[in-house]
Order: C-alpha cells, then sequence, then structure tokens
C-alpha cells in the first residue's frame, strides 16, 4: 500500500456542460502512481427530498471503450448524468486505484434551467408526495414519450434526464445502462446512452414494416411487436420478433396468427374468421420471456394474454375473459385457463410481465374488445382498470388472481398503461396512460404491500405523455464493461 501522503492529487481540470442541464463531464487529473481502475460519484440530494441520491460507479474499462479513458493519459473524463436542471449540484467522486488510497473530491456542477418544450414534464401536480420513511424500493423511473427520448424523473416528481430528440421512444427499454428504442424513421434500433450519445444499427429484416408498443426483454436478446408484410399482406399487430441490440439482427420471430391457425385446424376448428390477415384481430402490445419453462407470453389486446413454446410456437395457455368471441372456438377454449371465483379476467390488458415471485402480472385497462367482426361478442368491459397479479397452474388449466391493485376503482386508463415491478422489491410503478378521458397521464408508486408512495399526474393528449413507464435504478448504477 501507497504512503498517502505520497500519492499524486487528484484534481479537475474542466466541468463541461452535456446536451441537456441533467448531463456534464467532469474530467479529472492525475499524474503517477496507479492507473485507476474504478470511478464512482454520488449527487448530493436537494434538501427537503426522499428519493436516494442517484449513484454511479465506472470501471475503468467501461470509460475506456467509450473513449473517456486512454492508456497512458493522465486525463479521464467521467460523465455524470442525473444532475438537477438550475442547480449547483455538489458531486462527490472518488476514484479507486489498486495498490493506492481512494481519492476522493467534492465538486460543484453549476446547471441551466430546463424548461419542457412540450410543457409536460416539468410541471407535475402532487397528488400525493412521497414521504420520508416509506417503504418503496424505488426512486427512479422513465417514462416512454411519443414527443421525445424517455424521461427521467425521481420520486420526488423532479425530472432528472432528458435529452433533446424530436425521435419518439414509444418502442423502448432501459437495458445494459442505456435505453434501445425501435425507430420507424428510419426503420432502425437505436442505442441511447446516458451520456447522451446514440448509435443506430438498421433492422435485419426486410419484410417488416414497423415498430409498434413495446420492447421487452427476451431470451437471447430484446422482444419487439412489430408490423410485418408477409405474402403481400400487412399482418398488422400480430408479429413478435427477439432482435439483437447491438447489429439490429432478427433471431427470432412468432407469427401469432401463423401459430393459432395451425394450432386450431390441428383440433377441427376453421381459423379463418378468428385469424384475418389485414386486420387488427390480434392487437399484441407486450410479450415476457418465462425462464422457468422456456417459453413466452404474449398479450393481446383484442383477445386473451397466452403462454406459447419459445422453440416450437406451440399454445400452452391462454388466460382471457370467456365472454369474448375468441371463447366460441371450441380449439382456443380448451386451453383456457379457469380463474378462481372473485378474480378479474385481464381485458385489454398490457405490460405482461413475471413478478419476482414467479406470478404474471398486466395492467388490466378493462376495455373489451374493439376490432372483432361484426356481431362477434366483445366481452366484458369495465369503469376502471386495475393492476392484477396471476399464479398460474398449468396442470390444473387454473389460475387465481393473487394481488389487485385498483385504487378504488377510481381510475379508468382505457388504453395504452403499464405496471411494472422495481429490478430490487417488490414495489411497482403503475403508468395510468390516458386517465380521465384522455386528458391526464397519473404516475404512481406502490410499495410491497400496494400502499400508495406517490401519486403524480401530467397533461397528455391521447398517450404521448407516458404510454408505459419503469422504474430505472439511477440510486444504484454499475458500468462494468
Amino acid at each position: 500500500m501507497a504512503d498517502p501522503a505520497a500519492v499524486a492529487p487528484l484534481t479537475v481540470s474542466a466541468v463541461r456542460a452535456g446536451v441537456s442541464p441533467f448531463i456534464a463531464f467532469v474530467d479529472l487529473h492525475f499524474s503517477g502512481g496507479e492507473v485507476p481502475t474504478t470511478v464512482h460519484y454520488r449527487i448530493e440530494a436537494k434538501p427537503g427530498t426522499v428519493s436516494r441520491p442517484v449513484d454511479v460507479s465506472y470501471a475503468i474499462a467501461s470509460l475506456q471503450r467509450r473513449g473517456y479513458a486512454a492508456a497512458g493519459s493522465s486525463t479521464i473524463t467521467v460523465p455524470v448524468f442525473g444532475l438537477y436542471s438550475n442547480y449547483a449540484n455538489q458531486v462527490d467522486v472518488d476514484v479507486q486505484s489498486a495498490g493506492e488510497p481512494t481519492q476522493e473530491l467534492r465538486i460543484e456542477v453549476d446547471t441551466a434551467a430546463y424548461t419542457d418544450p412540450n410543457g409536460i414534464y416539468d410541471r407535475p401536480v402532487a397528488l400525493k408526495a412521497r414521504a420520508v420513511g416509506d417503504a418503496l424500493s424505488f426512486d427512479y423511473f422513465y417514462m416512454k414519450s411519443a414527443l421525445g427520448s424517455p424521461v427521467v424523473v425521481d420520486t420526488d416528481g423532479q425530472i432528472r434526464w432528458v435529452v433533446p430528440t424530436a425521435m419518439p421512444s414509444f418502442s423502448s427499454l432501459f437495458v445494459g445502462n442505456r435505453f434501445v428504442i425501435g425507430d420507424n424513421t428510419p426503420l432502425q434500433v437505436r442505442r441511447l446512452e446516458l451520456d447522451g450519445t446514440a448509435s443506430v444499427a438498421p433492422l435485419g429484416a426486410t419484410d417488416i414494416n414497423d415498430f409498434h408498443h413495446n420492447v421487452d426483454p427476451g431470451k437471447v436478446g430484446l422482444l419487439a411487436e412489430v408490423d410485418a408484410t408477409l405474402n403481400g399482406v400487412l399482418n398488422i399487430e400480430s408479429t413478435l420478433v427477439e432482435i439483437d441490440p447491438n447489429s439490429g439482427s432478427v433471431l427470432a420471430r412468432w407469427d401469432l396468427g401463423d401459430i393459432l391457425s395451425r394450432y386450431m385446424q390441428s383440433q377441427g376448428d376453421d381459423p379463418a374468421s378468428f385469424v384475418r390477415p389485414g386486420a387488427d384481430w390480434f392487437h399484441m402490445n407486450a410479450a415476457t420471456y418465462d425462464p422457468s419453462d422456456d417459453s413466452l407470453i404474449v398479450s393481446s389486446r383484442e383477445n386473451f394474454i397466452a403462454k406459447i413454446d419459445y422453440a416450437s410456437g406451440s399454445l400452452i395457455w391462454i388466460l382471457g375473459d370467456p365472454a369474448k368471441y375468441w371463447h366460441t372456438f371450441p380449439s382456443l377454449a380448451a386451453r383456457s385457463l379457469t380463474l378462481a371465483a372473485g378474480g378479474l379476467y385481464p381485458i385489454g390488458q398490457h405490460a405482461v410481465s413475471i413478478t419476482h415471485d414467479g406470478l404474471v402480472q398486466v395492467f388490466d385497462d378493462g376495455l373489451g374488445s374493439v376490432n372483432q367482426p361484426a356481431g362477434a361478442a366483445p366481452g366484458e368491459s369495465r369503469n376502471y382498470s386495475a393492476v392484477s397479479a396471476y399464479s398460474i397452474d398449468a396442470g390444473q388449466q387454473a389460475a387465481t388472481e393473487v394481488r389487485r391493485f385498483d385504487d378504488n376503482k377510481s381510475i379508468y386508463s382505457s388504453v395504452c398503461s403499464s405496471a411494472y415491478e422495481a429490478p430490487a422489491g417488490a414495489s411497482v410503478l403503475v403508468s395510468y396512460a390516458v386517465a380521465d378521458n384522455g386528458t391526464h397521464a397519473r404516475l404512481i408508486g406502490l410499495d410491497g404491500s400496494q400502499a400508495v408512495a406517490f401519486d403524480f399526474e401530467y397533461p397528455t393528449s391521447g398517450c404521448n405523455t407516458s404510454w408505459n413507464a419503469r422504474p430505472i435504478p439511477f440510486e444504484s448504477m454499475h458500468f462494468s464493461e
């Protein structure tokens, strides 16, 4: 171990603004001694706030990969994101080197004011502000916006990250410490880094027309809902692909029209009046990979949620309202799970996911089918929305609604919307995309007991403000490579 008094001092040579007030670049200078192995920073929380501080660590390899550190150089550039706008941010930086004591600095990063050009994200109404000492397990979340980049907000309602771009982030996911976004003009996969830089790769399929709805975690890549032209016919919202976010390559594909048609025919049903290429008969809006049995769970707003085998596409089970048109086909009804008494069937649902305790969770919008053949049963509709989590017993073809949050049946969000658990713990972020007849988005944080920790309201037009939202771990970020 080196003598602390003999270690060359670490100094700040420059602090430079990034592409938005929420990002800055700190140039650190060191001389002699060992090359740093880790750089860590922490942004002190504003007085009177509850959200934990932004806390980020970089392995030196991750900074080298991005060109912020070079072998033999005495300067390291640290991208600092998550800053408060219009504020003298107090940033604690520490640098670790092999065989030397940790060196620490406090840096003041003054940022410019920010005015949201949309007139939305910088003016939330706190219907319930977060209180000190609550049991919420996340402190930051991002809203997927049709108006620009994702918007990261802390649980005190303050914007902590956004970058200027006219390109929407509707089909996006934060994964691998960056946002991966499916763009339609042009058709490409965009990787938006937290330092504000971006790179793109063209989507590796010529028969895909566009991305729509979600990007979700897959088995080896990312799952994306797409429209595709097959045999000269546009298959609307019934095709799922798994993509490589780096190359844009399509790794796997599932055509739900073909999967269900083949199954129905094998059971003696004629699928022609159910599977209707060229019509929005399925309206797939989310999917998730289930590693417990190597399967996919897909959400069809018009019909049900369904589990299919990842490798073969074989239909395993269906969970949905039996009062809908799909249940009149004996082959589909034969794969239907029976819901225990008192449970809500998913109706018009979005954002299917698997919880920390293995339940299948959805945002249950409550809107019946809207694109079925004339005279076909649309099923039940409700005047409120809910978050439902189900246990599934596939062997017994049974489902039980284990948890439900419906805010006393007080909010109805008929389309879009989401509910996702935090990466750690059982807290849930709920995004009611079109509350109050499509005039407001409501972002509600629930602790593990489903108590409301915060409730923020934003203006919206349609699903534009927060069609879907997820927690993001700005309070504990690690860049390892």
